[in-house]
């Protein structure tokens, strides 16, 4: 085995350990390893995405090299790789748009706990990226859970501190409903290890055994996963937790640990249960009208909102309901579109949260839509790249939100039964994501005879405005050099299958 077969290991390694490590270094030092962590980790996983791409060809690592049941599995695919990746990109991004605005957000001596909290995030993220157990799974997924909830609470207001309950409960819900429907499935197949249990599922099947306590599985599972990603109508927990938390941990919370959620069920479905089975279950179904519901509901709410990051933060219960529903319309068009939106909403997502901050530190601190009239003037970095940002999420060519929208709306056109739904709610959804970000855009660019809020120029926020800027050119990238990305996808979902 080569060398760089051992990188996913040491990924999920480095980042666990370093979290201890944090623990006894000063807040300077910490803040250094988190960031070095997160740009090793990047680092590996572009080599092994190189690797991989290379070989053409996924392997598996057997921790403390012993098969199972004995030792645990990493398996690692071009899509696992790619995707390892992206995350590291974002959150370094995420960490150093938001890091003017730590001290202000979290008391400095909680900083070691929050670059603490970060790396034992990206340790479980790489976990559920990279692990063939779905026990291993399960304990990454409580990991994730208690360091966002720790994310959120840690800037200790009192909204916070609800959204951080509210969190918890309805995560504690959804890891428990995960819980139950893998302890089924282990009762069933006697297996843990993802490809095992696909064996013994596919017998199951060909036998015509314990069909209902399989389906209930499956769907336990699912539902799980659906609460803890905040599909529709399990999202409740959502806007608080994005909208009052550190800017830092908004941007991450939305376009990464709802994301690490939903690429495990992505993994479920192609290696535990297997495609063809799970479209057979008619769970797909369920997940297509969750999906189309998600995307109208949670853009009307973002129209009623008058402060602009619980908008942003409704706006994801959409974008997460687009996910869904390619993954309802059970085609690999669908599961191709619907890992591109991973890709596009995260690097969107964090733009606008990044860019938020900045229009409301001109705004006097104020998140109302009639404080941030003209923010766009005093803080050209931060409307520009908030405009950016509206144009993906609404659809227009040369951003990733187009591209999206485009391989949702070729999905559906090959489903029949599902076509007309998806491509009508697909065009209300885009007409309604037009009404709040463009009315945003007009917000922060109209007049005002107001001059007493401060202006901020590049020379004052450099860091800020380089972070929107790579936000941009990540955001462009994805929307004009779309296929091969597109080719990443397919050729990652066939090693899955």
């Amino acid at each position: 085995m080569d060398f760089v077969c051992n990188f996913p290991f040491f990924s999920i390694l480095i980042s666990l350990f370093s979290g201890t490590i944090c623990s006894v270094l000063p807040e300077k030092a910490a803040k250094a390893v988190n960031r070095i962590v997160i740009a090793a980790v990047a680092v590996m996983s572009g080599i092994l995405l190189l690797y991989l791409l290379g070989t053409g060809e996924s392997f598996v690592y057997w921790m403390g090299h012993f098969p199972a049941p004995w030792g645990n599995e990493i398996r690692a695919g071009i899509l696992e790789a790619g995707m390892a990746l992206f995350f590291c990109i974002i959150m370094y991004l995420s960490m150093a748009g938001g890091a003017h605005k730590l001290f202000d957000e979290v008391e400095e001596s909680k900083h070691n706990l929050y670059y603490i909290l970060i790396n034992l995030l990206l340790s479980s993220l790489l976990a559920l990226v990279y692990t063939n157990d779905m026990f291993t799974a399960y304990v990454f997924v409580e990991i994730n859970t208690i360091s966002a909830c720790g994310l959120i609470m840690i800037r200790q207001v009192g909204r916070t501190i609800e959204a951080a309950v509210r969190y918890m409960i309805m995560s504690l819900l959804g890891s428990g409903l995960f819980l139950f429907g893998l302890c089924i499935m282990y009762d069933l197949t006697g297996h843990l290890l993802m490809s095992n249990i696909k064996e013994a599922v596919a017998l199951l099947i060909q036998n015509g055994e314990y069909q209902i306590p399989l389906i209930v599985s499956v769907a336990l599972m699912c539902i799980g996963l659906c609460i803890k990603s905040a599909l529709f109508p399990f999202h409740a927990w959502l806007p608080d937790a994005y909208g009052y938390s550190t800017v830092s941990s908004a941007a991450i919370l939305s376009s990464l640990v709802s994301k690490g959620y939903i690429f495990l069920l992505i993994k479920i479905i192609y290696r535990v249960i297997g495609f063809e089975i799970f479209n057979n279950t008619r769970i797909i179904d369920v997940l297509f009208v969750f999906g189309l519901l998600g995307m109208i509901f949670g853009s009307l709410s973002a129209i009623k909102e008058n402060d602009i990051r619980r908008m942003i933060a409704f706006s994801s219960v959409a974008q997460i309901g687009y996910i869904y529903m390619g993954f309802g319309m059970g085609t690999q068009a669908g599961m191709v579109a619907s890992v591109f939106h991973i890709l596009s909403h995260a690097a969107t997502k964090s733009l606008l949260f990044i860019a938020a901050i900045g229009l409301t530190e001109v705004s006097g601190g104020s998140r109302r839509f009639i404080d941030l009239t003209g923010a766009g003037y005093r803080n050209k970095w931060a409307g520009v790249a908030f405009t950016a940002g509206s144009l993906s999420m609404v659809g227009v060519p040369l951003f990733s939100g187009f591209i999206s929208k485009l391989l949702f709306a070729q999905a559906a056109v090959q489903v029949e039964g599902k076509m007309l739904a998806a491509l009508i709610v697909l065009g209300i959804s885009t007409v309604l994501n037009a009404i709040y970000f463009m009315k945003t855009v007009i917000c922060i660019y109209a007049t005002t005879g107001d001059t007493w809020y401060p202006c901020i120029t590049f020379k004052n926020m450099k860091v800020h405005a380089i972070v929107l800027l790579f936000f941009i050119g990540l955001n462009i990238i994805l929307g004009v050099s779309s296929q091969p990305i597109v080719n990443m996808i397919e050729q990652g979902l066939a090693m899955f299958a």
